[in-house]
């Protein structure tokens, strides 16, 4: 039995357009209707044919809804539910794809206090967005994180649950302050550091753009393709998870600091230590399945 036989997705850029074509190839017979602010990007969705109908209105989108996703930036997340409000069926399900919790669970909260709320962010993405960037294999063997707050309905969180599964996911569950402050080690804090990369070479006057992109070595090139994600997605991001954030900053400063000083010293049983110890974590992420050991990314060279 299907968890869900109408679901409504506000926000058709990357996870959005994503959710609706795995949706297409794992639930076939849910009806699907979407909707997104930029009547652009409807009328992209509407060509792509994303979902059965295309509203011209949130409010339109969850009439008859009994699983509405909002799938836009978590610094829209309050607005977005404030539109749906009036027209959210007393018997629906409200949940989200942001990338920081404890703020989205407490905008959602304040926007829809009747509704049952499942708040989740599946752990899954590329650096490309819009609805032509999606893909239904998007979520396939990514966990996805649910992070209800204490009273909510234990069988509104097992129907979210089973959606995320069917759609190959794997589902863990956590409380929002803990998603944070995870999300901020483990994603959060690369972009930060990605972008931050990527925007000093970009500012070195001594050696010019075309260089630096000429003879990107691996590893910046990669820090490139963190730092080319969506810069509203991102931004709303940082402020929204600030003190998680701040708290990562402070701590990888910290490390930062004693890497400086090993270098400046020659203190090369540090530098080792530390090499090997990451090394091992890069392997136990492939191990886990969360990449592949494909030389380069499994890149092609042909």
């Amino acid at each position: 039995m299907l968890p869900f036989a109408r679901v409504s997705i506000i926000g058709l850029g990357l996870i959005g357009s994503s959710v609706a074509r795995a949706v297409r190839q794992h639930m076939p017979t849910v009806r699907l209707t979407g909707y997104d602010a930029d009547p652009q990007v409807r009328s992209v969705a509407d060509r792509l044919q994303l979902s059965d109908d295309i509203a011209d209105s949130a409010g339109a989108a969850v009439t008859d809804a009994d699983l509405v996703l909002l799938c836009v930036p978590v610094g829209a997340i309050g607005a977005a539910a404030s539109e749906i409000a009036a027209d959210l069926p007393p018997d629906a399900i409200v949940s989200d794809v942001g990338s920081s919790k404890a703020g989205v669970a407490e905008a959602l909260r304040s926007a829809l206090p009747a509704a049952q709320i499942v708040p989740a962010h599946p752990v899954a993405g590329t650096e490309n967005s819009g609805p032509e960037a999606g893909f239904a294999s998007l979520f396939h063997g990514r966990w996805c994180i649910l992070t209800p707050v204490e009273g909510t309905d234990p069988a509104a969180v097992a129907r979210v649950e089973a959606f995320w599964q069917a759609l190959g996911a794997n589902v863990e569950t956590m409380t929002p302050e803990h998603h944070d402050l995870v999300l901020a080690v483990t994603s959060h804090l690369p972009h930060l550091i990605a972008y931050t990369i990527v925007g000093t070479a970009s500012d070195l006057e001594q050696v010019t753009r075309s260089e630096v992109i000429k003879y990107s070595a691996g590893g910046f090139r990669d820090f490139t393709r963190i730092a080319a994600s969506d810069p509203t997605m991102w931004r709303d991001v940082f402020l929204a998870n600030r003190d998680a954030v701040l708290e990562m900053l402070q701590r990888f400063s910290e490390d930062l600091t004693a890497l400086q000083r090993a270098i400046r010293w020659g203190d090369g049983d540090t530098l080792f230590d530390l090499f090997t110890r990451t090394r091992a974590i890069r392997r136990s992420i492939i191990e886990q399945g969360q990449d592949e050991a494909r030389p380069d990314f499994g890149r092609s060279h042909e």
